[in-house]
């Protein structure tokens, strides 16, 4: 399964990717759940998500690496439940006077999990992020812009 969302916010690249990197951004990233870093080492960020999907209560950790380039991929613990594959990137590109900011993931479920079945969750998921991640790259305040 793959998705994609893209969107464009009036902010440059760069600044875009300091937004994004910032740990109340990564935490917003799954507001309707009880999120928490648990683990930072290096340029990586380790999170731990309770949440209720598919009529099941579950937890997901997922890694958060932040590149030198700006963008950031992510993976998930695959816990052996749903996924037995699930990866992603967010990317920024310039475009105008802002930037272009693409999340995609791409994954591979467990044989006895059919994809429609969490197709839609997913799709739901990447909005919920896309709609948090550009909030919070338009509410930051940019340095100099008084």
């Amino acid at each position: 399964m793959r998705l994609e969302k893209t969107f464009e916010v009036d902010r440059p690249p760069d600044f875009s990717s300091r937004v994004a990197s910032l740990d109340e951004t990564l935490l917003s990233l799954f507001a309707d759940s009880e999120t928490e870093i648990v683990e930072r080492e290096g340029n990586r960020r380790t999170t731990r998500t309770h949440y209720n999907a598919l009529g099941r209560e579950g937890v997901a950790t997922f890694h958060f690496h932040y590149l030198p380039n700006g963008h950031i991929s992510f993976e998930k613990v695959c816990d052996g439940n749903v996924w037995q594959e699930l990866s992603g990137t967010v990317s920024f590109a310039k475009r105008g006077s802002g930037t272009q900011v693409t999340l995609r993931m791409v994954g591979r479920t467990k044989a006895l999990v059919p994809e429609f079945a969490i197709r839609s969750p997913m799709r739901d998921q990447i909005e919920q992020m896309a709609s948090s991640l550009r909030a919070c790259i338009e509410a930051a305040e940019v340095p100099g812009a008084d």
